[in-house]
């Protein structure tokens, strides 16, 4: 979702790029080079990492918070083994810059997060393990450049980012997605967990690519949110969504559902001042993806899903 508009913008600018995912070699843009490889394996890494001067690692589990808590291994393990050997395998192969992404979810719940605050709190219980995850890779970045003096590692915090190539399988897909999907579908009345009180700071994945090639050229080894810095409210969304449906759906709050933590606000004002301002608003983001999605069904299921894997083997998609 985020590396394909991160690899458009970096063949823009020249770059030779390399793809390590498992994804299917569709979906890969046919002016960069395409590895399809399990970055769970230290020695697929250091493939992919040989003779690259920057490495964005793009590797994370995304499923809603129902998959969660269910699949908690799912989530931590996976993530805690690619990350450790992508970051050290850069390393070995002389890597001048990194960036790791890390989550949203590293937080504890708060109105507004702030990038120094992470290691006061714990992880949201919706985000336990996952958090806890991205969190482990956040301090391998920070052990590295204290040891090493590899002062060229950059972390991001992306809040709910959305766009195509998303996720939308209907058992695990996050709330923009199976919102959007089930619109679509024509799903009348329209029935959406708790009272569409809870805010979330959403931002569309073409802003987050924009973001991190900023992070790499001028972040210097900082941690940056990237986030739109504004809340929008779930029943907001679901305005947005509907209203772009003809007939428009009645929508029925189930309110026995959870809603999730209340406000989740990222504060952008460190990436702000090094010139990261998001372009997609939130109406222009739902509008194009929606329209996206009606004409891209048959290809959402050409993304790799772990949850999906018969085997429960390989790894999630990387970029």
């Amino acid at each position: 979702m985020v590396g394909i508009p991160l690899v458009r913008m970096l063949l823009e600018q020249g770059a030779h790029v390399r793809i390590a995912s498992l994804d299917d070699a569709s979906r890969a843009n046919p002016k960069a080079e395409f590895k399809r490889t399990d970055l769970r394996s230290f020695d697929n890494c250091l493939d992919a990492c040989r003779g690259m001067d920057a490495v964005f690692n793009l590797l994370c589990v995304k499923g809603s918070p129902a998959v969660t808590k269910t699949r908690p291994a799912s989530f931590f393990v996976p993530m805690i083994t690619f990350n450790t050997n992508l970051m050290e395998a850069a390393r070995q192969a002389g890597v001048k810059r990194y960036l790791f992404t890390s989550t949203v979810g590293v937080y504890s719940p708060a109105e507004v997060f702030h990038e120094d605050d992470v290691w006061k709190t714990f992880p949201s219980e919706n985000d336990w393990f996952a958090g806890w995850a991205k969190r482990m890779g956040e301090l391998q970045a920070q052990a590295y450049q204290i040891e090493y003096g590899w002062k060229d590692i950059t972390i991001v915090r992306p809040a709910n980012v959305y766009g195509p190539y998303d996720n939308f399988d209907s058992v695990n897909a996050t709330v923009m997605a199976s919102l959007i999907k089930r619109a679509v579908s024509g799903e009348d009345p329209f029935v959406v967990w708790g009272d569409g009180s809870a805010e979330r700071d959403f931002i569309h994945a073409e802003d987050v690519a924009r973001g991190m090639l900023l992070a790499v050229e001028k972040g210097g080894g900082q941690i940056l949110n990237l986030g739109s810095g504004a809340g929008t409210s779930i029943r907001r969304l679901v305005e947005i969504i509907t209203g772009q449906m003809d007939p428009r759906p009645k929508v029925v709050w189930d309110t026995s559902k959870p809603s999730g933590d209340r406000k989740r606000v990222m504060d952008v004002s460190r990436a702000k001042a090094i010139g990261f301002k998001p372009a997609v608003t939130i109406e222009e983001g739902v509008k194009d993806l929606m329209k996206w999605y009606r004409e891209n069904r048959d290809r959402t299921g050409k993304r790799y899903d772990i949850f999906n894997d018969p085997g429960g083997k390989a790894v999630p998609a990387a970029g």
